[in-house]
């Protein structure tokens, strides 16, 4: 449903939704069109949104020798969180090429428990076939935030 439909529904105005969306703080799934127009995707009956599950920070380096970049990454994740309000979070950190198996980003993807994945820039999810994940993702009610589409 359109973003306005969404707010009148839920008794908020439409600059409170559009401020939530652009924040990444509106409480369901949305996605914005090319031609600007704002989809909300309200999760079905008895599927669970992703604000009820756990939220995983999830940094990835190529190699060892980017050790700093790892610890860069923490940070940034940890600031955005905090200034979302996300008082409880998990950290999965790892190093591992964009192309080979990154064993623990797949537990994370594949637990149920986990409704929320932020991550710093597509790439560090996943280099090919990120828009299938987060479609996956999606259709289970649950999100991955990116920081780079977050922060501009």
């Amino acid at each position: 449903m359109k973003l306005s439909d969404w707010a009148r529904k839920h008794g908020v105005s439409y600059l409170t939704a559009w401020r939530w969306f652009k924040s990444g703080k509106l409480p369901v799934p949305a996605r914005q069109l090319p031609s600007g127009t704002i989809l909300v995707e309200e999760p079905l009956p008895g599927q669970r949104s992703y604000l009820e599950g756990r939220t995983v920070l999830y940094a990835r380096v190529s190699s060892a020798d980017q050790k700093e970049d790892l610890e860069r990454q923490v940070e940034r994740l940890k600031a955005f969180a905090q200034a979302q309000g996300w008082a409880e979070y998990e950290v999965v950190a790892e190093v591992g090429s964009a192309t080979r198996k990154k064993r623990r980003l797949l537990q994370v993807l594949a637990d149920p428990s986990v409704s929320r994945v932020v991550v710093e820039k597509r790439s560090h999810l996943s280099r090919f076939g990120f828009a299938l994940v987060e479609a996956a993702f999606r259709a289970s009610g649950r999100r991955i935030v990116v920081l780079e589409d977050e922060c501009g």
